[in-house]
């Protein structure tokens, strides 16, 4: 039961916070971001909130700069929606899983044959399920 109470809590931080940061922080460092995942502890001391910038010429750093001068804000305002016995902390944290997917994408592409053939998760090439060439 505390694995399903610590999703939907997650999932609601993650909604509050985007929300938050959309329409009520205005500091000019952060810039348009998305929040991609937010982590809550158990216990509500630590939120771990990951991030990916929209637009690419932001600088990572600046913006995380920006959100830990924000984080007192943001804390406050998760308390005015959110009723829970303790807000917890805020980090901010840079999400790298996008560039570390493309990343191994791409050296797939270079090492398996064919370069590359467009394939389903099964492994099957993409063609239509009932293609003559693969009932036999």
């Amino acid at each position: 039961m505390t694995h399903h109470r610590n999703a939907r809590l997650n999932e609601q931080f993650k909604r509050e916070i985007s929300d938050i940061l959309a329409r009520k922080v205005r500091d000019p460092r952060i810039g348009r971001i998305l929040v991609t995942e937010a982590r809550v502890t158990a216990n509500l001391w630590l939120a771990r909130v990951f991030f990916r910038p929209l637009d690419g010429t932001s600088d990572v750093e600046e913006t995380l700069q920006g959100l830990a001068a924000a984080a007192p804000f943001i804390r406050t305002e998760l308390a005015k929606v959110l009723h829970i016995r303790r807000i917890p902390e805020l980090r901010f944290l840079h999400d790298t899983t996008l560039d570390s997917a493309l990343r191994i994408e791409a050296v797939l592409r270079e090492v398996l044959p064919g370069g590359g053939e467009a394939e389903t998760e099964g492994g099957e090439p993409s063609g239509h399920p009932g293609d003559p060439e693969g009932d036999e």
